[in-house]
C-alpha cells in the first residue's frame, strides 16, 4: 500500500520503520530536511520537505494515489487539518494522532464528525497498558484479546518457582489450571514450545488464558508475587502520568505524581483532584525517600528523558520491591534495554505503531478474516494477532490436528460467542469465531496465511 506519514518525530519514525518492514511504500512529509535525510538513509522511504497541511505538499507526496495518510506531528490541530485536506485532495483513509487531554472525552465525536478512519493517542494507549500490568504485579507485559476476556501475559520465571523444571504436559495436572505457553525467551533464543518442553528459571514466558484462570495460575505456580497494588508513584507529570492517574481514579489505588514544573503541578491538581501532586525533582534521592519510594507498591518512571527513567528504575530496584514501569521513547537500543532488570518497559511510540499496523493489515486484507487485534511481543521478534473469521475457507470446520501450519506459528485461543477455549488438536474453528495466533513469522494479514 502507498502510505504518507506527516511528521518525522519519534512516532512518525517508529511507524515508518514498522510499515517499511511490512512491505509498504512510505513517503514522509516534514519541514526539517535534516530529519528526512537521516531517516531516508536508514530505511527505504521517500522524504518530502514542506508543510503537511499544504495541498501542494500533499500532492507532491502523491496523496491522489495514496491509500492512507497518517498525521503524527506534535500539534493535534495540525494533524486534524492534514487529515481534512487529504480527504479532499486524495480521498484516502486518514489517521490522526491526538494527545491533548482536553480532547479526552471527545475522541469519538472528532473521529466521526471529521470522517477519520482512526484516532490514536499514544499516551492514552500506553496508560491502558500500564493499568493492565498493574493487575498482575509479576507481569512484565499484559495484552488483551476477545474484548478483554483473554490475556496474553509475559512473566519471568524466578529461582524457586514451581515452574522451574516443569514440562508443559505436567502443568495442568500439577497446577490445576489450563493455560497455553505460547512463547519462551531463553537467552537469545525465541521458542514456540511443545508438550515435552521443560521450563527453566531465567526463562521469560508468554502465556494466554482468561483472566480468572490467569489469576489461578499466578497463585498456583509459587514464588510469583500476587500482592495487589494499592499505591503508585508516578515520576514526571506529563501526559502519560495524567492518563494513568485518570484510569486509576475509580480504583482503590492511591496515586502520587512528582513533577518539577510548578505550573504543571497546579494544572494536574485541578484535573486530578483525587491524586496527590508533589512539586519537586523526581530524580533526587532525598525527595524519593521522603515520599516513600521504598515502601510503595508500584513506581512509574515517566519523565521525558529515557536515560533518567532507566537510571531511576535501576536505583529503585535496589531499594524497593515495587513493581517498576519504565517509559522508553526510543527503540534504537531495544535489545540492550530489554536485558536490563528495569521491570515493564512502556513505549508509547511502539504501542501506537502496533495499533496502526493492525489497522493497515485489516485494510490490506482480501480474504475471509480480519485482523482485530495485533501486538508485538518478545521485543518485536514475534506477533500475537486476533482474527475474526468472516467466511468459510480452508481452516473452517476442520480439527486443528488436520491443519498444516507454517513453522513458528501456534493457534493460542478460540472464542466462540462468550465461550473462551484454549484449543487442542480436536478443536475446530467456525465462522464468526475470534482466533488468536502467535507467530514468529511477521506480516500475517489473514488467518489462512498461517497454513503451509
Amino acid at each position: 500500500m502507498k502510505i504518507i506519514i506527516v511528521g518525522c518525530g519519534k512516532v512518525g519514525s517508529t511507524l515508518a520503520e514498522h510499515l517499511v518492514q511490512e512491505g509498504h511504500e512510505i513517503t514522509i512529509i516534514d519541514r526539517q530536511w535534516e530529519k528526512l535525510k537521516y531517516l531516508s538513509e536508514r530505511i527505504d522511504v521517500l522524504g518530502v520537505e514542506g508543510n503537511g497541511a499544504s495541498i501542494s505538499t500533499q500532492r507532491e507526496a502523491g496523496v491522489q494515489s495514496s491509500d492512507i495518510l497518517i498525521a503524527t506531528t506534535n500539534s493535534d490541530e495540525l494533524n486534524l487539518l492534514c487529515c481534512l485536506i487529504a480527504k479532499k485532495a486524495g480521498n484516502c483513509q486518514t489517521i490522526a494522532r491526538i494527545r491533548d487531554p482536553e480532547y479526552y472525552n471527545e475522541m469519538r465525536y472528532i473521529r466521526d464528525e471529521l470522517n477519520l478512519s482512526m484516532v490514536i493517542n499514544p499516551e492514552q494507549a500506553a496508560a491502558s497498558e500500564v493499568a493492565r500490568i498493574i493487575k498482575f504485579p509479576s507481569a512484565m507485559k499484559v495484552d488483551m484479546f476477545s474484548r478483554s476476556r483473554v490475556e496474553l501475559i509475559k512473566i519471568g520465571i524466578p529461582e524457586g518457582s514451581k515452574l522451574d523444571g516443569m514440562k508443559l504436559t505436567e502443568m495442568e495436572s500439577r497446577l490445576h489450571c489450563k493455560v497455553l505457553i505460547c512463547i519462551v525467551e531463553r537467552g537469545d533464543q525465541l521458542l514456540i514450545p511443545h508438550g515435552d518442553f521443560a521450563l527453566r528459571a531465567g526463562d521469560f514466558v508468554s502465556f494466554i488464558a482468561p483472566h480468572s484462570v490467569a489469576l489461578a495460575f499466578f497463585k498456583a505456580s509459587g514464588a510469583i508475587v500476587t500482592n495487589t497494588v494499592k499505591s503508585i508513584i508516578l515520576i514526571g507529570g506529563g501526559k502519560l502520568s495524567y492518563y494513568v492517574a485518570k484510569l486509576l481514579e475509580d480504583t482503590k489505588i492511591g496515586v502520587k505524581i512528582i513533577e518539577q514544573d510548578f505550573a504543571k503541578c497546579q494544572q494536574l491538581s485541578e484535573m486530578l483532584p483525587q491524586a496527590v501532586i508533589i512539586n519537586g525533582d523526581g530524580t533526587e534521592k532525598e525527595l524519593l525517600d521522603e515520599e516513600g519510594i521504598s515502601v510503595v507498591d508500584a513506581v512509574g518512571n515517566f519523565t521525558g528523558i529515557d536515560e533518567e527513567n532507566i537510571l531511576l528504575s535501576l536505583y529503585e530496584k535496589g531499594i524497593s520491591k515495587a513493581k517498576l514501569l519504565t517509559k522508553i521513547n526510543r527503540i534504537t537500543f531495544e535489545e540492550i534495554i530489554a536485558g536490563l532488570d528495569i521491570g515493564s518497559i512502556i513505549n508509547p511510540n511502539s504501542i501506537t505503531s502496533d495499533n496502526i499496523v493492525r489497522f493497515v493489515r485489516a485494510l490490506n486484507n482480501s480474504m475471509g478474516s480480519n485482523v482485530e487485534t495485533l501486538y508485538k511481543i518478545a521485543q518485536g521478534r514475534a506477533e500475537a494477532l486476533e482474527f475474526r473469521v468472516r467466511d468459510e475457507g480452508r481452516i473452517v470446520g476442520k480439527p486443528l490436528m488436520e491443519l498444516r501450519l507454517k513453522p513458528g506459528i501456534i493457534i493460542a485461543c478460540i472464542t466462540k460467542g462468550n465461550k473462551v477455549e484454549i484449543p487442542n488438536g480436536h478443536s475446530v474453528i467456525e465462522k464468526d469465531d475470534l482466533v488468536v495466533v502467535v507467530s514468529i513469522e511477521r506480516g500475517l494479514n489473514d488467518l489462512e496465511d498461517i497454513l503451509a
